[in-house]
């Protein structure tokens, strides 16, 4: 074969392979773009939108979603910096809120009831939860010292508000592993009152799916109500709702507090709550008496009353089974 015929043969079986591997190529694109989401609602796919809608689409999911789903959000991420500890042993957790158009760290943040951050940290079986209180330094670095019990995975929430203009309040997530023999236990049973410590915490009220509803927390030491709450963090108590499975975030603010001329030191803490979705959901109380803050924990059903109540007419039920 001549010189020609050869160089025309190359060429000709050069482009047949490129067309092969383009056509391979497309057939796969479409299957990797459109991957799931991660347990916490993390996108790992790529989205495409017509010219000029991808921001105001993106957006809008991000304010259908609950708190502490995502990692990032409104142009600020959260960057957990020991995303390991050790079951049973004390450790420091070391993160930042990086603004994620600079790639720096944030260090000016709104005071929101006293605080500029607020931290929690809850497995994924909920029947642990810790409200950590960090520091943070002129780097923007935060540290918080803490002990997490049992082995296995957590979620680690920031709520706040970066001091910029029209920055809105955002509740970021982020995994923790917990070194150790892992044995997720179920979720705890609803109960219409718990006992922690030497105080009775009673709920009611119904947790609804799309409206919102009013939820009412007793404190009572000794069988006698509890009427001289002290505030912790600007209110007589702080409510933190998590639902099982994906741990979408819900903090729940006291209708009325301290200095309002209204709102009493006990032995009700009243709440407006607004479910996402039917399904279980784990409530936490931070309350604070005699110096001390404790926690009381709640199994509830969105759709449901709370244990002991009726459910409300014409709602659903929904029974959720462990």
């Amino acid at each position: 074969m001549n010189t020609g015929l050869k160089i025309t043969a190359f060429a000709a079986a050069l482009a047949a392979t490129f067309g092969t591997a383009y056509a391979v190529g497309s057939a796969l694109d479409p299957a990797i773009a459109e991957k799931g989401q991660s347990p916490h609602g993390e996108a790992h796919g790529v989205k495409e939108y017509p010219k000029g809608e991808g921001v105001q689409e993106e957006k809008r999911e991000a304010a259908e979603l609950p708190g502490g789903l995502r990692i990032s959000e409104g142009g600020f991420a959260l960057d957990l910096r020991t995303p390991r500890v050790e079951a049973g042993k004390e450790a420091e957790l070391r993160f930042a809120v990086v603004d994620e158009a600079t790639s720096r760290n944030v260090t000016a943040f709104r005071r929101e009831h006293g605080k500029e951050l607020r931290l929690v940290v809850a497995s994924n079986d909920l029947t642990t939860y810790r409200r950590l209180h960090p520091v943070r330094a002129a780097d923007g670095t935060w540290f918080a010292p803490v002990e997490l019990p049992e082995a296995g995975g957590y979620r680690v929430f920031a709520d706040f508000t970066p001091d910029v203009k029209k920055a809105e309040s955002l509740t970021l997530g982020a995994d923790l592993s917990v070194a150790g023999d892992a044995r997720p236990e179920p979720l705890p049973r609803a109960e219409k009152a718990v006992t922690v410590d030497e105080y009775e915490v009673t709920l009611d009220g119904v947790l609804r799916p799309g409206a919102g509803s009013e939820l009412k927390l007793n404190v009572e030491k000794g069988g006698k109500p509890v009427t001289d709450l002290q505030p912790h963090l600007g209110a007589y108590g702080h409510l933190v709702a998590l639902r099982s499975g994906d741990l979408a975030h819900l903090h729940l603010l006291p209708n009325g507090g301290p200095g309002d001329g209204r709102t009493k030191p006990g032995p009700e803490i009243s709440f407006t709550a607004t479910a996402p979705s039917k399904g279980a959901y784990r409530l936490f109380l931070d309350f604070q008496h005699e110096g001390e803050v404790r926690t009381a924990a709640f199994t509830v059903h969105a759709g449901e009353a709370a244990a002991g109540n009726p459910a409300p007419e014409g709602g659903e039920s929904a029974p959720h089974e462990h």
